[in-house]
């Protein structure tokens, strides 16, 4: 298995503790230079916007017992050289930069292109940036920036019309990395048909709106003008080291993930909590759609993020290690639904805990091997609702040194 570590940076209370913007800040390089000496391969950083402590005082608060921030890491290109020049091997990723906020696509690949002229300009330097991007958790951090609904049509339409957006700022961003000098007019349009809508009422809707206003084609597809709208263009610098690049797609959308492919190799994300079945109908989609760049579709091009409850304490029995993590994770567990929806439903929070690996070494090593398999990569989650920069490298000792030379023991 490869082993890639997740940081959340979330400044919200723990045990009625609230850490310092700067506090949590030096934590987090605290332990990503942990993390380096470990020889965790990738750091993996979420990505966050605007205040969601002020938002929950708006007309429509996305979660309105949030105490404190999400995340306090907003642009994984200012975050990341400062983490290349604090350690020596481990690779930076975002997980997941917004392509939609921030001046959009077009904005988004010129600054790519920006930090790889000034990364890639040591030739010596193999260390490589992984771009994850989504359209972001939280619509509105995007209405922020002017990604909404710009007529009746589209407001009917928004549930579906946003996916579609979403795709059309990949095409452009991705185009763009790649070097392309690109017009709008050569982006695939964006259409909407039966088979984007989740049921036949909304459908009906959009389509009877359409005929209206005379965007309904007899094919049975609606028009919808492009978001970006630009005359032939392409970003500067040009002269960039791609290969210190490695893309991936946040997203559970199959044509999508087929449709980046198309321009790029861009892997995918997915979460622990994903069915079985879907992650190999993942796998097996890719094997066939992964850009041929990229070569042949790995197990490892899909991270997987798993919270990690381990406790391997001294002075403590199995028994009481054991004992210990499981309480750890139920009240991680309990806090954070606790703060996202207001409530805490003790079945959710029993299986949220099944989903997490949680335990000693032995457990958790065992709990590795029977859940995933020897060639998958995991982005592992230490720092979920807990503070305790001291506890949170332990853990990440403890699973390095103790945890990982068991699974590959296969013992």
């Amino acid at each position: 298995m490869k082993y890639d570590i997740f940081f959340s940076i979330s400044q919200t209370p723990v045990g009625g503790v609230l850490p310092s913007e700067a506090a949590m800040l030096r934590s987090f390089f605290e332990q990503v230079e942990a993390a380096d000496r470990l020889g965790y391969s990738t750091a993996w950083v979420a990505e966050s916007h605007l205040s969601s402590q002020v938002q929950k005082s708006n007309r429509s608060p996305v979660i309105p017992h949030w105490r404190g921030e999400v995340g306090l890491n907003t642009d994984i290109l200012q975050l990341a050289p400062r983490i290349f020049a604090r350690t020596r091997s481990i690779e930076v990723g975002s997980a997941v930069m917004n392509l939609l906020c921030n001046g959009g696509p077009i904005a988004h690949a010129e600054r790519v292109a920006t930090f790889l002229a000034l990364h890639g300009l040591d030739p010596s330097e193999k260390r490589r940036l992984h771009v994850g991007f989504s359209s972001g958790r939280f619509e509105f951090i995007s209405e922020a920036h002017g990604v909404v609904p710009r007529d009746e049509l589209e407001r009917a339409a928004w549930p579906a019309l946003r996916g579609q957006v979403f795709a059309e700022a990949c095409e452009v961003f991705l185009r763009l990395l790649q070097g392309e000098t690109l017009s709008s007019v050569e982006v695939a349009p964006t259409e909407l048909t039966r088979g984007h809508f989740r049921t036949e009422e909304a459908w009906t809707k959009v389509r009877e709106i359409a005929r209206a206003t005379g965007r309904w084609s007899e094919e049975g597809r609606i028009s919808v003008p492009p978001r970006w709208a630009f005359e032939a263009l392409r970003i500067v610098p040009q002269a960039v080291r791609r290969e210190l690049l490695d893309l991936t797609l946040g997203s559970h959308d199959a044509e999508l993930q087929r449709a980046v492919n198309v321009v790029a190799p861009v892997k995918v994300f997915n979460l622990s909590i994903t069915r079985p079945e879907v992650i190999e109908a993942t796998h097996e989609r890719m094997a066939g759609a992964y850009h041929p760049d990229g070569g042949p579709w790995r197990r490892e091009y899909m991270p997987r993020t798993t919270m990690v409850f381990l406790n391997e304490e001294p002075g403590l029995s199995v028994a009481q290690r054991r004992a210990a993590a499981q309480a750890e994770a139920r009240t991680a567990l309990a806090a954070y639904w606790s703060a996202l929806e207001g409530t805490v439903d003790p079945a959710r929070v029993e299986r949220e805990a099944q989903n997490a690996v949680v335990g000693d070494a032995g457990m958790v090593a065992s709990q590795l091997r029977e859940r995933f398999h020897p060639e998958d990569r995991l982005m592992l989650w230490f720092d979920f609702f807990n503070h305790d920069s001291r506890r949170v490298i332990a853990n990440m000792e403890a699973f390095m040194e103790r945890v990982a030379p068991l699974v590959a023991a296969g013992g």
